[in-house]
């Protein structure tokens, strides 16, 4: 069938070695296979960047794709994808970020956008339509991410546009710094660093043009905003922050770097006490109205004033994870973090990480500078977060992340909490089993949602024994293959399940925006998705050994809280990934087997 909306047909390939560009025909059978966003970048970065080429090279490349439903009427379309190869993990990478960025760039005409070579001073892009400049950032380079939005926002007068810039913590390739999206980000695994070595400190779109739709009449009878706020009522009332309570009551809310999984500060740091201690209103991103971020006032400290809250994730790492317990400094930690472009999942694990090195006298006084890295001290948190941003004292070793610390640490490998170089999220998973595969078997490492959220089958719904080992390779396969597809969508997961997409999706808003038929084929797009970042790992040098957990879930059992006494054995996960391996028809080295990619059309694939 031809695409007849949904998708601009269009990519922007820009080369910054002679500030060169051209548009690009966006291939109909490729978005057949791999629908758009995540599963396009990946077909992009498996033919494009060879497993040779390291994360800082000049042959690295940004690719950003959004999907066939970025930028259209339906609720929560303002998703896009990022896949580089990664500064922190070393492998490939994907990424998702929100933002005006993804809509406009299909404004201005184009589905994707791919940055290659290394401009020889620092530049920004401006794109505007059809209008492609390459354009000189001295005097941006050094500014913080919000200087350099407000700077842009000034500079080109434009009203409504999508910007992302890198700040000071790219430009000194930290390996886990961010892109900055219109205030969110490209989080995990330092696509910043990619940018900001390619002398690229921002990009700027605006885009005039509209989007077409196939059955626009239909699709405006099928959406329908106000059931979806009230689908999504706790997400707009709290934020993601709504899980904080529960996973702690879970006894699974990791603490002072795993060392336990209940924090008996969670009420000073929960969605409820941040809505009725710090929250001002809520701000919607591009056509959702379920309008789920908050915005909050610092009361105290130098960065006292409104700012967005953050989310869940966030929470934990710049809190619990570090012992801390007072919200305005973790607002202040977070605000610091996106002020110098850094993802704050990583800093506040890794900062974790040092503070319990700290205890144990591996890191001393002198190596900090006299800050006292101690858990629970606000004060460390923000003074670590400066060290690492301006690489200074043990803020050097940190910035390089879990890789670049190991080689220099002898011994602290064994209080890494990380698979593949990519921190752990905010979930223990000797508290629910499935957990530790999510985090074993991500496309991109220790990921949370890449690798598939389990919390909902395994800790909200009871329809899984969170202990249990049978069938959890089956559960996070299908998590796994769901994720894959929607992160092709252009679409945020808040609003994913009200809108029909699930691991039994329902495809009508898709085909009424496009004019294709996705019945029955979604999930199917997403495993092979997955498969093929596989290929693209095997390719880079993965196998089972590198899909281990590290010795603290394997060895240390839970000392407290519902979980107490649970472990998650080497023996054990065995078992888990066996079966998932097994689901996969992968070999048991994790090796995606010929009659496997032959029968999701990937035969070429190797």
């Amino acid at each position: 069938m031809e695409v007849k909306g949904g998708y601009v047909g269009n990519l922007l390939r820009v080369n910054l070695n002679d500030k060169t560009y051209h548009a690009e025909h966006l291939d109909e059978a490729l978005l057949n296979l791999f629908l758009g966003g995540r599963g396009v970048a990946a077909k992009i970065y498996f033919e494009e960047i060879a497993p040779e080429v390291r994360p800082l090279d000049e042959a690295n490349k940004l690719i950003f794709m959004s999907g066939p439903l970025t930028g259209t009427i339906v609720p929560g379309s303002t998703k896009f994808q990022c896949a580089t190869k990664s500064p922190e993990t070393g492998i490939y990478l994907c990424s998702n970020s929100g933002g005006d960025f993804g809509p406009q760039l299909k404004f201005a005409g184009y589905d994707g956008l791919i940055i290659e070579g290394r401009a020889s001073k620092p530049v920004y892009l401006s794109i505007n339509d059809d209008k492609v400049k390459v354009e000189d950032a001295t005097k941006l380079w050094g500014k913080t991410t919000g200087k350099v939005y407000k700077i842009l926002k000034e500079k080109t007068g434009y009203s409504q546009a999508g910007i992302m810039c890198v700040g000071p913590a790219a430009e000194g390739k930290v390996a886990f710094s961010c892109i900055k999206v219109d205030g969110r980000s490209f989080g995990r695994g330092g696509a910043g660093a990619v940018m900001a070595s390619k002398n690229l400190k921002a990009i700027v779109v605006k885009g005039q043009g509209r989007l077409n739709y196939a059955n626009l009449a239909e699709l405006k009878k099928r959406i329908k905003p106000r059931e979806v706020r009230k689908a999504c009522q706790s997400l707009a009332d709290y934020g993601r922050a709504i899980y904080t309570e529960s996973i702690n009551e879970l006894g699974c809310y990791p603490v002072r770097n795993f060392q336990t999984a209940v924090f008996s500060g969670v009420d000073k740091i929960d969605a409820r006490s941040m809505k009725e201690n710090f929250f001002v209103k809520n701000q919607a991103c591009f056509k959702c109205p379920v309008a789920c971020l908050k915005v909050c006032r610092l009361k105290t400290g130098r960065f006292e004033g409104w700012t967005v809250a953050p989310e869940y994730e966030t929470i934990w790492a710049l809190g619990a994870q570090c012992g801390v317990s007072d919200f305005n400094a973790i607002l202040s930690a977070n605000l610091l973090c996106d002020e110098y472009g850094m993802d704050t999942i990583s800093t506040g694990n890794i900062i974790g990480f040092a503070m319990e090195l700290y205890e144990r006298g591996m890191i001393t006084r002198e190596d900090t500078g006299g800050l006292k890295l101690s858990f629970g001290s606000p004060e460390a948190v923000l003074g670590a977060i400066e060290l690492i941003a301006n690489r200074k004292k043990v803020g050097e070793v940190l910035a390089r992340g879990f890789r670049g610390i190991a080689a220099e640490v002898p011994g602290s490998e064994r209080y890494m909490m990380q698979v593949k170089g990519m921190p752990f999220a905010a979930y223990d998973p000797r508290g629910f089993y499935g957990m530790g595969l999510t985090y074993g078997t991500s496309s991109r490492g220790a990921c949370h949602n890449v690798g598939g959220w389990s919390i909902r089958a395994e800790l909200l719904s009871g329809d899984y024994d969170r202990f249990a080992l049978k069938g959890k390779g089956k559960l996070i396969k299908s998590i796994q293959d769901t994720r894959a597809y929607l992160d092709c969508l252009g679409i945020c997961t808040v609003v994913r399940r009200a809108l029909g997409f699930s691991d039994k999706p329902d495809p009508t808003i898709l085909n009424l925006v496009t004019g294709l038929d996705f019945t029955d084929k979604l999930m199917e797009i997403g495993e092979r998705i997955y498969n093929l970042e596989r290929v693209i790992l095997t390719r880079e040098g993965i196998r089972r050994k590198d899909d281990m957990l590290p010795p603290r879930i394997m060895k240390e059992k839970l000392p407290e809280g519902p979980a107490k006494g649970h472990v998650l054995t080497k023996e054990m996960y065995e078992v888990e990934l066996d079966e998932y391996y097994e689901a996969r028809r992968w070999s048991k080295e994790g090796i995606p087997t010929q009659d496997k990619l032959e029968a999701l059309s990937l035969q070429d694939i190797r």
